[in-house]
């Protein structure tokens, strides 16, 4: 693997041309994210209100800020190189649920600095605010909660963790669903769900090891060395305060499932991705170390395609034409970075259709040089 960084004018906008790609096939790679643009509604508010989640009143209500979407835009890096962009990638837009890939990157900064010692320990050894008390939640681990296996009971932010029962990510928004019918509890560790609620209660968590709001933390020890723009904004909610050593303090979201998260843009997506192919590392500076990277990609016990809060291509099931060791941020909309390090590549697709991407990434790989 190459060690090359974009130029400062390919980050501006200048395209690699000397690349060895076959330039008709990324063409045709960018025509599809163009033209398999989401059928989303632009005003997010009203997507949210009208139940793009499946949710009844009054739990489905927004309780974070939201903003109107933009055209699909994107950009694609080969061996550091910038050969394929579209759209507007400096516009700042929400991203979703690529939200709890940049939450994992938080916890890797608190496993770096010793804060969380052992992510397989309980929470509560370290957190104690109430939300690991009792025998369904006390035995809980920090790996638990990234890897989605927690089955944390209760309410946080006005929002039960009932609200993504029995959730099916490959449901259509509006088609029949047992999504938010309460089931049964498993023990801690023995159940997959994708769940909001319970990503939430691990960036309070985080938050409160750290002793600093998350934002600070990701934009001094990750954004700003890895030359990160000052647009983006992550947001929680309206009633997301807490008070730490005096100060009060907004936990952020892990989505944009009731509004807030992460609103950001394209470059900005595309250097994460680049730090995450690069093993943790920027331009020589380790960043995050390479053992947390290793420990984000490794597929859960219960969730072959899943990781630490990172989605996996371990059948094919993300992109059937991408190799197996590609992995994702994922997000509705559908906002995606897919990073390719047997390639290495980093694509960032926004605004495309879900059934789309996989047209965008067999695309992408017949433009690639033979071998």
């Amino acid at each position: 693997m190459t060690k090359n960084w974009p130029t400062a004018a390919e980050w501006r906008g200048a395209v690699a041309s000397d690349t060895g790609l076959d330039r008709a096939a990324l063409d045709a790679a960018v025509a599809v994210a163009i033209d398999g643009a989401s059928t989303m509604n632009r005003d997010i508010g009203a997507a949210l209100a009208d139940g793009h989640f499946g949710e009844p009143w009054p739990v489905c209500r927004t309780i974070g800020p939201v903003r109107d979407r933009g055209d699909p835009n994107g950009l694609i890096l080969h061996r550091g190189r910038i050969v394929a962009r579209w759209g507007d990638v400096e516009r700042v837009d929400m991203t979703f649920s690529v939200t709890k890939s940049y939450l994992a990157l938080c916890a890797g900064l608190a496993v770096d600095d010793g804060l969380i010692p052992d992510i397989h320990a309980p929470v509560r050894d370290l957190v104690d605010d109430g939300n690991f008390d009792g025998p369904q939640n006390g035995p809980i681990t920090w790996a638990q909660l990234l890897q989605l296996t927690s089955e944390w009971e209760g309410t946080l932010w006005d929002k039960p963790d009932w609200v993504d029962h029995n959730r099916d990510l490959s449901a259509k928004p509006g088609a029949p669903s047992r999504k938010g019918q309460r089931r049964a509890m498993h023990p801690p560790g023995t159940h997959w769900e994708y769940n909001d609620v319970r990503v939430n209660v691990l960036a309070l968590a985080l938050m409160r090891v750290f002793r600093r709001p998350l934002p600070e933390v990701l934009k001094a020890r990750i954004m700003d060395p890895i030359g990160a723009s000052d647009s983006w904004e992550w947001h929680g909610y309206e009633n997301s305060w807490v008070e730490i050593d005096g100060r009060r303090m907004q936990s952020v979201s892990g989505g944009a499932h009731w509004g807030g998260g992460l609103w950001i843009n394209s470059l900005d997506h595309a250097r994460v991705g680049l730090l995450m192919l690069r093993g943790g590392a920027w331009d020589g500076r380790r960043i995050l170390s390479e053992a947390w990277v290793r420990t984000c990609l490794a597929p859960s016990p219960l969730n072959a395609n899943y990781g630490c809060l990172w989605w996996l291509n371990t059948d094919g099931t993300q992109a059937p034409a991408a190799p197996r060791s590609s992995f994702f941020a994922l997000g509705v909309g559908s906002n995606i970075v897919w990073v390719d390090p047997e390639n290495d590549l980093v694509a960032v697709v926004r605004w495309i259709e879900k059934a789309r991407f996989p047209d965008f990434v067999a695309a992408v790989m017949r433009a690639l040089p033979p071998g």
